[in-house]
């Protein structure tokens, strides 16, 4: 069980440095087209990269689908989320937004307590609340930014992402992890396209070349999020969104020439020792722990 905790983890932290490039992909160009637009951009240009994956180990008949249902409601989920969240960093900095959206790996822990019924650990509960207060202290957002636009956005985001998470665990109990990323990606891309047709703008060629990075890291990432929540419990994998905050930070540096304060690598550094005290407390052996329970 450990063994397969830490490979979630591995899986988890690549998926995260995967989409703050996307992120930041996703920021710079939704200064040019509408945040719909470039949530059906986000898929489509992940689609080809996908198929190539799917065809290079002949992975076809893992694309069965058990619960039909289910996939229609991650699809809808999909599109809020990257709509929510492409406003969200359109109108304010990538820090701003993931202040809020941050909060999401409490509401997954919480949410797979209630719903999935997953024991978590009082220890990791310390962590995750160590972690939060890391991003607080690192991004100090106030009540106006709470109750903007941007702020209510990336809350709505952070929402649907914990949700969904929750199905992937559902999900793939039964299906593969090809089946998860791919269905999810052509469903964005279909329904995100029809809603997004009347208002489409024609893509600049300057842009391709983000879009296409948008792509790759998207699929990529999507695909090591999605093994690791399959790994492992969502309140053990979900702590190290966290680590989005430091590639924030430095893209928010080298990309948007933002240069973080002095409290911003405070809190930093206490989202990464909280990281590092998840990762030990997987290697040390358990006799008995205490956890939430019902």
């Amino acid at each position: 069980m450990q063994t397969a905790n830490l490979k979630a983890i591995g899986r988890m932290l690549l998926g995260v440095l995967l989409f703050s490039f996307m992120d930041a992909g996703l920021k710079r160009v939704s200064a040019y087209y509408p945040p719909m637009q470039v949530t059906a951009l986000r898929a489509i240009f992940s689609l080809p990269f996908i198929a190539l994956t799917l065809a290079w180990g002949n992975h076809w008949r893992s694309l069965r689908v058990n619960n039909y249902a289910l996939y229609l409601v991650r699809i809808v989920l999909a599109i809020v989320m990257l709509v929510t969240f492409i406003y969200s960093v359109s109108v304010q900095g990538l820090t701003d937004t993931y202040a809020i959206y941050m909060s999401a790996p409490l509401m997954v822990a919480a949410f797979s307590r209630i719903f999935l019924k997953e024991p978590v650990p009082i220890r990791r509960w310390v962590a995750i609340a160590v972690g939060m207060l890391g991003v607080l202290i690192a991004l100090q957002p106030h009540g106006h930014g709470m109750l903007s636009l941007g702020g209510l956005a990336a809350a709505a985001s952070a929402i649907c992402y914990a949700v969904s998470v929750l199905s992937i665990r559902v999900l793939g109990r039964t299906d593969s992890s090809y089946a998860l990323v791919t269905w999810n990606l052509f469903g964005v891309a279909v329904v995100a396209s029809a809603i997004a047709a009347p208002t489409w703008h024609s893509l600049a060629p300057a842009h391709l070349w983000i879009l296409a990075m948008i792509g790759l890291t998207g699929a990529l990432a999507q695909y090591f999020l999605t093994r690791a929540f399959q790994l492992a419990a969502a309140a053990t994998v979900t702590p190290f969104e966290y680590t989005a905050l430091v590639w924030g930070l430095l893209l928010d540096y080298f990309v948007f020439a933002i240069t973080p304060s002095a409290h911003v690598l405070f809190g930093a550094t206490i989202v990464i020792a909280g990281g590092l005290y998840l990762i030990w407390d997987e290697h040390r052996p358990t006799t008995g722990e205490l956890s939430l329970h019902g």
